[in-house]
């Protein structure tokens, strides 16, 4: 039996098993319009359902598709192309490739599937991944998927649909959606769930080993992505966890990079080379100070786990600070909005917008005199105004995407 078929035979137990009900808004945005896409993103938010899914609503027969899994032991003895070849001469239409990044030179092989063989190809990959080569990634439609959002894990709990906003919305209509929102639930319910498990979409197979696994997520993300991708040297992989430990005993973290390097034992070069890798694998998100007319400083002004989901599985007392900023930056990033270190207040957005995070008696004093500022407050269900300013509840923010 050829690598193929013995494919084939593990294609179609994928295929068979039944698809959740919840479908994230990408898998709208996915056609195959375009021969060749990725699907990328972190380890646990998905992509694997999301290619079910996908496979779920196409016309092509069941043999005209494959799922392949690029780590399974089959793909040791061929390569993407070879399976290729192979599959498109029998029929083959569609070809569903998960965690592509397993196979180092697949950039390659994509591009000979594009300019060789009438083929469609759907794949997933680590967050990390990047396409180096310059006419593959002109060919290539890239998408991200993202951690679920707050309002995503709602419908999820609830069964019901939620929109989301638009950031003028959000600042300028919050009271009125709160209100509409409210009539329907209590957010701050499903707020904490959230914060304690509720980012990756596995929460839902077992909550109670949650943690548990998302720490395995991130271990294998480290100890088997970022070295590849990254060429990390593996006896150094201890000196880029150590820079995790960091980030939970600092509220929230704002590095001094030459004593960061000396804490975590690897020179400045090597440092910013881990965080950059760290970064990329949604592990953690550095954020560079920035204030009109002033460009953006080069070294990280803070730095903080991806996620609060991250700071409850890997810090043994998470700070309740860091959590709520971490939540925030999370989702509006997420939400395609750019967002930096302020000079005043916490976060500067869009380079246009200044907001403060605290909790729900977070004052004005940060924020004073600043035109465009807000402050978006914890354990509130609905905002108010007070002259100038608006205090926003916190959790709205996880209606952005």
């Amino acid at each position: 039996m050829s690598p193929l078929e013995s494919l084939k035979e593990y294609s179609v137990l994928f295929f068979t098993k039944s698809a959740p009900a919840y479908e994230r808004s990408l898998l709208k945005s996915i056609n195959l319009k375009n021969r060749i896409i990725g699907i990328v993103g972190a380890k646990g938010v998905g992509k694997t359902t999301l290619l079910l899914q996908f496979m779920k609503k196409q016309a092509f027969d069941v043999d005209e598709m494959i799922y392949i899994s690029v780590d399974h032991p089959l793909m040791s003895t061929v390569s993407i192309l070879d399976i290729a070849k192979e599959f498109a001469s029998i029929g083959g239409k569609l070809l569903v490739l998960d965690e592509i990044h397993n196979q180092p030179d697949f950039a390659a092989d994509l591009k000979a599937i594009w300019d060789f063989l009438e083929i469609n190809v759907l794949f997933s990959g680590s967050s990390a991944l990047h396409l180096d080569n310059a006419d593959l990634s002109r060919r290539v439609l890239k998408y991200k998927l993202p951690t679920l959002s707050f309002r995503e894990f709602v419908e999820i709990e609830t069964g019901l649909p939620f929109n989301t906003l638009s950031l003028p919305q959000l600042l300028t209509e919050h009271t009125s959606h709160c209100t509409k929102i409210l009539a329907q639930i209590k957010p701050l319910k499903y707020f904490k769930a959230y914060l304690d498990y509720g980012y990756y979409p596995f929460y839902l197979e077992d909550k109670l080993s949650f943690k548990v696994k998302l720490s395995e997520a991130i271990n294998k993300t480290i100890d088997v992505d970022l070295l590849q991708l990254y060429h990390i040297d593996p006896k150094k992989i201890r000196n880029l966890k150590k820079i995790l430990t960091m980030l939970c005993v600092s509220v929230p973290y704002k590095p001094n990079m030459s004593s960061l390097a000396q804490a975590v034992e690897i020179d400045p070069k090597t440092l910013y080379t881990y965080l950059n890798a760290l970064q990329s694998a949604r592990i953690i998100k550095m954020l560079a100070l920035q204030s009109r007319g002033e460009s953006i400083i080069k070294k990280p002004e803070k730095i903080y786990l991806d996620n609060p989901n991250l700071f409850k599985a890997l810090c043994q007392t998470p700070d309740i600070e860091s959590i709520r900023e971490s939540f925030f930056v999370s989702s509006v990033y997420n939400a395609g909005l750019s967002v930096n270190a302020s000079q005043k207040g916490d976060f500067f957005v869009n380079d246009q917008f200044v907001f403060e995070v605290g909790g729900k008696d977070k004052g004005y004093k940060q924020i004073k005199q600043l035109d465009n500022a807000f402050i978006a407050a914890d354990n509130i269900e609905i905002g108010h105004n007070n002259r100038q300013y608006h205090k926003i509840p916190l959790w709205l923010f996880g209606f952005l995407y």
